[in-house]
């Protein structure tokens, strides 16, 4: 009934069914089926409330809606048009200056936004244009701008690595100490990226002539301690206490959101249109989320009820190779599933499948978790279903063609490959041993005086 189960499952996502109900249904409908043949205990349905319960008491999940706020009400104050227009004019001297200011920007916006939609389209309507003015390839223009958005994925404060954390039973604030090196090493291959093409092919990225830098001197130097220091403090308010364990990732995030806020606030800009629409934003995404993870509930349920976790179980642990083969068909399938499932289909249908698995071969969660993180954020750039190009395309000019931005996208779906390649073969960039070994699980012995008053008569 598992292999029928989750094939199921396939069918109802191909006939374009919403993930949240197609997953609830699926459940429901096979937990029908096998009460009346047998195969289901009727009893474990009782357990389905508390579940649910146990999701919207997740203290976890809170952190959210607190980052999705935040990134927004940066977004729609304008502090990624400040931070794209004076990083570029820092770098436009050089060739491909707008390039490397893309990336550079988009790291910095997610670390301090987190939301992928909001910085693709940021730079999709600022920076795209005036790379085609100044003669950029519009392949290589769209990549860079589609890549460089979906850093919001694995740069901590990612709500990527917050589903991650929350299915594989890992803390978030080690999750996130984990993923800032790889984070920062795939943006530094973006950035050399760059650097081989204007060295390579250096008409697809010129240099900006002098009249379109209007800032020079100690008039760009103002402009550029002005725009970067508010993001970098509200980086340190989140990141910061964090990583020191000053506050818990629920925690950073509400502080993130306050200061979201005060900025705002203080450019005069959070004006009630901007609220409103953060709110409203928020709370879709949040929705969004909730309803996933009751469908997910109610699948993973009636799938163990099932066996159906021992089916997989049985069909991953015994691949050639050990935990090696594992990670390698893990991130194969990972890989290809990403082609037509969203990030959020993957984290909660097949994650909860893969985490018993890697526990039991003695997989660290956090350095699975990060591995998975890297992966996982292909599948916003996979042609032809890839989120950045469709946000991308929303707001690029009718000069680019599709077919533009998806050959744009394949070199860095390329470059996220190698980083999940580097992650493998060199773990300690995460801080955690990918395999535990058994001789780190020490047996401490237990010396009890048995003449103890706390020990019961029976155990003395």
């Amino acid at each position: 009934m598992a292999p029928l189960m989750f094939a199921g499952l396939v069918l109802f996502l191909l006939l374009g069914y919403p993930v949240a109900f197609a997953l609830a249904a699926n459940g429901l409908l096979f937990a029908f089926i096998g009460i009346q043949s047998g195969l289901f205990d009727f009893s474990l349905l009782q357990a389905l409330p508390e579940r649910v319960y146990g999701i919207f008491s997740n203290q976890t999940l809170l952190a959210i809606p607190f980052f999705t706020f935040m990134g927004l009400v940066l977004e729609r104050s304008g502090m990624a048009e400040e931070l794209l227009d004076t990083v570029g004019q820092l770098f436009g001297r050089v060739r491909g200056g707008l390039a490397f200011a893309v990336v550079f920007v988009g790291a910095l916006l997610a670390a301090t936004t987190g939301v992928m939609a909001a910085t693709v389209i940021a730079m999709g309507l600022i920076s795209l244009p005036i790379m085609l003015r100044y003669g950029y390839d519009k392949r290589f223009a769209s990549g860079v701008i589609a890549a460089s958005g979906t850093l919001a994925q694995i740069v901590p404060p990612s709500i990527v690595l917050i589903v991650l954390a929350d299915q594989l039973g890992a803390s978030v604030g080690d999750m996130y100490t984990g993923a800032l090196a790889p984070a920062l090493m795939l943006a530094g291959l973006y950035l050399c990226y760059v650097l081989g093409v204007t060295l390579v092919k250096p008409q697809a990225a010129p240099a900006l002539p002098p009249q379109a830098r209007t800032l020079r001197g100690l008039a760009l130097v103002q402009r550029v301690a002005i725009t970067l220091i508010p993001p970098l403090v509200l980086i340190f308010l989140v990141l910061g206490t964090i990583f020191l364990g000053i506050a818990t990732p629920t925690e950073g995030g509400a502080l993130g959101a306050a200061g979201a806020v005060a900025l705002a606030a203080l450019r005069r800009r959070l004006t009630l249109d901007v609220a409103r629409q953060a709110m409203d934003s928020t709370a879709r995404l949040t929705s969004f989320v909730i309803f996933i993870l009751i469908g997910s509930t109610v699948f993973s349920l009636v799938f163990r009820g099932m066996d159906g976790d021992l089916w997989v179980e049985s069909l991953l642990t015994q691949l050639p190779g050990g935990a090696i083969g594992f990670l390698i068909v893990v991130n194969l399938l990972v890989f290809g599933l990403a082609f037509f499932l969203d990030f959020f289909e993957i984290a909660f249908i097949v994650v909860p499948l893969l985490a018993p698995v890697a526990a039991k071969l003695g997989i660290d969660p956090i350095w699975f978790g990060v591995l998975l993180g890297i992966n996982m954020q292909t599948s916003f750039l996979h042609p032809p279903f890839g989120f950045a190009l469709f946000y991308l395309r929303s707001v690029a000019p009718k000069s680019v063609r599709t077919t533009d931005i998806y050959w744009g996208a394949v070199p860095f779906v390329l470059l996220q490959l190698l980083m999940v390649a580097i992650v493998i073969a060199f773990p300690q960039i995460v801080g955690h041993a990918p395999i535990v070994p058994e001789s780190a699980i020490m047996e401490v012995p237990l010396e009890v005086d048995p003449d103890a008053g706390f020990l019961p008569p029976e155990w003395r």
